[in-house]
């Protein structure tokens, strides 16, 4: 009976944690009808209108991204589901697929501060992609473009906030 009630317990834990991480994840991604007024924007432009169609292209990297992460994410954590709630699966696999739901959602939560940290700085937007051994952080550069200064900023940030070295953090400017 303990089991059971244990067992319940983790799903519950790692439920309320994919919340929290898509609820985060909602709160900085743009609704996807945004999404296609702003490609229909940038498609329709005409000569005078290059510095607004930039602008909104930069967006919609930034938007783009953080979907096709949050997608890629949802097919894992479904995948990994189906394997913690088969009947055929051995209770060390069930085990494994749990602790690794846990962990995307981690991770998920993780992304969400650091971009929001790095908004906060001052840095127009970044899209953060946690892996196993390293992160990659693609920053809307200031004018001027990244310096070291800005490096170093944003390399604390994500150190102090994934527990990584900051060698294992690759920075890279949008374009």
């Amino acid at each position: 009976m303990k089991k059971i009630k244990k067992r319940g317990a983790v799903y519950g834990v790692i439920a309320l944690l994919l919340c929290a991480a898509v609820y985060l994840n909602w709160s900085y991604v743009d609704a996807p009808e945004e999404l296609l007024v702003a490609g229909q924007t940038g498609a329709d432009t005409t000569g005078a209108d290059t510095g607004a169609a930039d602008v909104t292209e930069g967006e919609d990297y930034f938007a783009t991204s953080r979907l096709t992460r949050e997608q890629a994410r949802d097919e894992a954590v479904s995948t990994l589901r189906e394997l913690s709630e088969s009947e055929d699966a051995d209770q060390a696999a069930k085990d494994e697929a749990a602790a690794q739901i846990s962990a995307l959602a981690d991770d998920s939560v993780a992304e969400a501060n650091i971009e929001s940290l790095i908004r906060a700085k001052g840095y127009a937007d970044a899209v953060v992609m946690i892996g196993d051994s390293s992160v990659n952080v693609v920053v809307a550069p200031p004018d001027g473009g990244l310096q070291a200064t800005d490096v170093t900023v944003i390399k604390d940030i994500v150190v102090s906030e994934t527990g990584m070295t900051a060698g294992q953090v690759k920075i890279v400017e949008a374009e």
